[in-house]
Order: structure tokens, then C-alpha cells, then sequence
């Protein structure tokens, strides 16, 4: 029996491999030119495919946006979401963790798409509400779970639970869009991790019941 008879040819792990090499050469593309200015041929040629090829798989510019979305961001916020339920520990300590692993998420992406959608929002519409549906309401909705758990337990005072999630999150936000803005001429670099810690030590303040 021939061994090989069963493993994928080559040929065959190319074509596989294909979406993902499209979808990390429009991410670079997009971070250095921005959506507008970025063209399916430069994306093509980056990921050494025709255009054919490309539109094999991603229908459209905003088809090939979406897909990078799906393929670099949603798994992280899946994996926060499932490590933070998963969690013992109570509601400061999630909330915390929350924080960590969101600021953990930006160092190792760099952060660049939620830049890219903030820049692009006016002009495509229809991409800044998906972006916001699938990454950024999905991410108030843990931190909200936290904040009424913490409420009904009577660790966390009484807060608005539409807003209060937005303000927790924006600090890290704000820090990672500064940083992909003036990085590269910012004397005293911003560090998301740094910054979590930071709003965590402020938010416990805020957030905690006054001991009576």
C-alpha cells in the first residue's frame, strides 16, 4: 500500500492554504494603505494568487474585509469570552481578567483593524456595523454579564449597564489607537498591558459598594 496515498498532494495543501495567505496579505495591506486605497490586484500579487483566484474565495473587497475580521479578530474575543466564563473566581477578578486578556489581544494583533474600522467607518457604513456587531457589542455583552453579577451579589454598586461597559473598555481602545496612530513619534510608548492595570486600579474604586 503506497503510505502517501492518503495524505493531501500538494497541490492540494496549497489550495487549502490559500484563504488564510489572502486574508493576511489584505490585513498587512490594509494596515499600510488603509481599506479605500487598498486594490484586489495588490492584495492578489501580496498573496501571490491572480485575481481570478482571489475571487474564487472573497467575492468583493468588503467580503475579503469581513473574512479577516472573522479569521484574526473573532477568535480572540471567542477564547476571552470562554476563559472569563470559565473562571471561579468572582466578578472583580473577572472583570479584571477581562482587561488582561483584552490588552493581552492587542499586543500580540497589534490592534490595527479596530484603527482601520474607526478611520473607515464613515465612508463603509455597512462594514463598521458588522465589525461592531461580531467584536465590539460582543465584548460589552461579558463585561455586562460581569457588572450584573456583581450587582445582584452586592459587590458592585448600582451602574447604567448600557454605557458603563463602554466606559470600562475605552481606555484600552483609546490606547491602542493612539498607539497605531503617534507610535512612531510618541517619546513615552503606550503598552495596552500597562494601561489595563492602570484602569484596573481605578475602576475597583469606582466600581466597588462603599463599606458601610
Amino acid at each position: 500500500m503506497d503510505e502517501h496515498r492518503d495524505q493531501p498532494s500538494r497541490r492540494q495543501r496549497r489550495k487549502d492554504a490559500r484563504p488564510s495567505e489572502i486574508t493576511a496579505a489584505a490585513l498587512r495591506l490594509f494596515h499600510e494603505r488603509g481599506f479605500a486605497a487598498t486594490k484586489l490586484d495588490d492584495v492578489a500579487a501580496a498573496a501571490g494568487v491572480t485575481k481570478g483566484t482571489l475571487y474564487l474565495y472573497f467575492p468583493s473587497k468588503e467580503a475579503l474585509f469581513k473574512a479577516v475580521v472573522q479569521e484574526s479578530v473573532i477568535p480572540n474575543i471567542d477564547r476571552l469570552a470562554q476563559t472569563v466564563a470559565a473562571c471561579p473566581d468572582g466578578p472583580v477578578a473577572r472583570l479584571q481578567l477581562v482587561l488582561r486578556l483584552l490588552a493581552q489581544g492587542l499586543n500580540e494583533s497589534d490592534g490595527c483593524i479596530s484603527k482601520l474600522v474607526l478611520s473607515e467607518a464613515g465612508n463603509f457604513p455597512e462594514l463598521a456595523q458588522f465589525y461592531a456587531t461580531e467584536v465590539v457589542y460582543r465584548l460589552h455583552d461579558v463585561v455586562r454579564a460581569i457588572l450584573s453579577e456583581g450587582i445582584a451579589a452586592q459587590v458592585f454598586r448600582e451602574v447604567d449597564l448600557v454605557h458603563t461597559p463602554r466606559q470600562l473598555l475605552a481606555p484600552l481602545l483609546l490606547a491602542n489607537i493612539w498607539r497605531n496612530t503617534y507610535g512612531d513619534y510618541d517619546g513615552r510608548p503606550v503598552d495596552p498591558a500597562h494601561y489595563a492595570e492602570l484602569q484596573i486600579a481605578m475602576l475597583q474604586h469606582g466600581l466597588l459598594r462603599p463599606l458601610v
